[in-house]
C-alpha cells in the first residue's frame, strides 16, 4: 500500500508540474491576441506617465530622467533604449511606428515588458523583475500542498478498492493452500462487489465438485479392495483344486487381481496426498543413508538385470520428511529401471543455500520436450509405454511430484548426459 501511495502521489506531482509548463503556454499561444489587448489595457496608464517625464525636458536628458525613474519605480525597471538595442520583431516595428505600445508576455500570460515610443529611434522599456527566490519557493509549496490535497483525496477514494482487493488475494491465497472454505465475504454494495460475488460462487463451486470428486475416489477405493480380496483369497483356495492345465491360467487371473488392487492402492495414495491441510514431518538425515535405505527394496531387482547404478555426493544432512521423500524416490527409480538400458545414476548434494537436490537419470530413450510437462498429469502415458508392462499406471510421477510440492519443494524432467531422462528434485531448506 505503502508503494502504491508514493507512486500516486510522485505520479500527481508530475503531471501536476508538467501540466503548469505546458499548459499555460498553450492556452497562451491560443489566445495571444487576447492576452496581448489586456496586458496593453493594464500598462497604460504607467506607459503614458513614463513618456510624459520624458517629453517635459528636452532630450539630452533623458538619460537623468531614466535613472530618476528607475529609483522611483524599483523594483520595476525603466530602461532607455534604442529600437536596435530592443531587438524588436517586425510586428512590434509596425506597431510602433503607428505609434502604439507594444508588451512581451512572460509567465501565466503577464507582461514582461512593455516598451513605448518616445520619438524617432528612442523607446522606454518598463521590465517587470524575476520573482525573488522565496516567492518561488512558496509558489512551488502551493503545488506540492495543492498535488497532497490530490493525493488525499485519491486515497480516500482508493482505500476501500484496496482493502477489498487484499481480501479476495488473501482468499485466494488460501483457497490455493487448500482451505475450499473460505470465501470474500466481501459487501455487494463495494465497487468490486460484483466481482467478489462470482469469485465466491466459483469457490464454492469448486470446493463441492472437489469434495464429491474426492469421496468418490475413496468410496469407490475402498469398496473395490473388499472384493478384491475376496477374488484373490478365493483363487489362491482353487488353486489345488484344478488340473496342472489349468493352474497357469488361474495365476494369470490371481496376476490381474493384483494388479487391479495395486491400482486401488495407488488411487488412495493419490486421493490422500490431495487432501488439504497434511502436516509434514521434517527430520535430519543423511542423504547417502536415506537413498541407500531406499535403494535397498530395488537392489536384487537391480542385480538380476545386470543393470550398473551409482550414486554420487549425498555425505550431507538434511531435513525432510522421509516416508513421502522415500515415496517420490522410490517412483523416479522405478521409472528410471524401466526405460534404462544399462545404467541408473543418482546425484545428492545441497547448493549454496542449504537446498537439497536429488536427481535420477537414465541411459533410456528420453522423454520428448513437449511430453515433459504432461507425464505428470495422473493416467498419462507417453504412447511407447501403452503396455502395463513398461507403463504402469500412469500415477508414479503424478504422485511424486504431490508429495515434493507437499514439503515446497519442485520435480522437473529434463535431458541426462546419459542420453535418457533426468528427474530433478528440489526441496528448499524450509518447506
Amino acid at each position: 500500500m505503502f508503494k502504491i501511495l508514493i507512486r500516486l502521489y510522485l505520479l500527481t506531482i508530475v503531471a501536476y508540474a508538467g501540466g503548469i509548463f505546458l499548459i499555460p503556454d498553450a492556452i497562451l499561444h491560443l489566445f495571444n491576441e487576447r492576452y496581448v489587448a489586456y496586458n496593453l489595457d493594464q500598462a497604460r496608464g504607467v506607459q503614458s506617465l513614463i513618456v510624459k517625464q520624458f517629453r517635459q525636458v528636452p532630450e539630452n536628458q533623458w538619460p537623468r530622467v531614466a535613472q530618476a525613474l528607475a529609483a522611483d519605480f524599483a523594483p520595476l525597471a525603466i530602461e532607455l533604449r534604442t529600437r536596435e538595442q530592443m531587438g524588436l520583431s517586425e510586428a512590434e516595428r509596425e506597431r510602433l511606428d503607428a505609434g502604439d505600445n507594444v508588451v512581451r508576455l512572460g509567465d501565466w500570460g503577464y507582461y514582461e515588458t512593455a516598451i513605448a515610443p518616445l520619438g524617432g529611434e528612442w523607446l522606454v522599456a518598463l521590465r517587470n523583475p524575476p520573482d525573488p527566490l522565496d516567492i518561488n519557493l512558496l509558489s512551488w509549496g502551493i503545488t506540492v500542498l495543492i498535488g497532497a490535497a490530490l493525493l488525499g483525496c485519491l486515497l480516500l477514494w482508493l482505500w476501500p478498492h484496496w482493502r477489498d482487493l487484499q481480501r479476495l488475494k488473501a482468499t485466494a491465497q488460501l483457497l490455493g493452500q487448500g482451505q475450499l472454505s473460505e470465501r470474500t465475504l466481501i459487501s455487494p454494495r463495494s465497487n468490486i462487489g460484483a466481482l467478489a460475488a462470482v469469485f465466491d460462487t466459483m469457490a464454492h463451486d469448486l470446493e463441492q465438485l472437489l469434495t464429491q470428486q474426492r469421496e468418490l475416489l475413496n468410496a469407490v477405493s475402498h469398496e473395490l479392495r473388499t472384493p478384491l480380496t475376496r477374488l484373490d483369497f478365493g483363487l489362491v483356495l482353487l488353486y489345488d483344486e484344478l488340473p496342472a492345465a489349468s493352474r497357469k491360467r488361474l495365476m494369470q487371473l490371481v496376476g490381474h487381481v493384483r494388479e487391479l488392487d495395486e491400482l486401488v492402492l495407488e488411487l488412495l495414495s493419490y486421493s490422500r496426498l490431495q487432501t488439504p491441510g497434511q502436516s509434514v514431518e521434517r527430520v535430519e538425515v543423511s542423504l547417502l543413508e536415506f537413498v541407500d535405505s531406499v535403494l535397498g527394496s530395488f537392489a536384487e531387482e537391480l542385480d538380476s538385470r545386470d543393470i550398473c547404478w551409482e550414486v554420487r555426493g549425498g555425505d550431507q544432512r538434511f531435513a525432510l520428511d522421509p516416508r513421502m521423500t522415500a515415496r517420490a524416490v522410490q517412483n523416479l527409480i522405478r521409472n528410471a529401471m524401466r526405460y534404462c538400458h544399462r545404467r541408473l545414476l543418482l546425484d545428492l548434494g545441497l547448493d549454496g543455500q542449504g537446498n537439497c537436490l536429488i536427481s535420477v537419470e537414465d541411459d533410456g530413450i528420453g522423454i520428448p520436450e513437449q511430453e515433459r510437462e504432461r507425464i505428470f498429469q495422473p493416467f498419462y502415458r507417453l504412447d511407447r509405454s501403452r503396455d502395463r508392462a513398461t507403463g504402469g499406471f500412469g500415477l508414479g510421477l503424478a504422485i511424486s511430484r504431490r508429495v515434493i510440492e507437499s514439503q515446497g519443494g519442485l520435480l522437473t524432467v529434463g535431458q541426462s548426459a546419459l542420453g535418457g531422462a533426468r528427474f530433478s528434485i528440489f526441496l528448499p531448506t524450509r518447506g
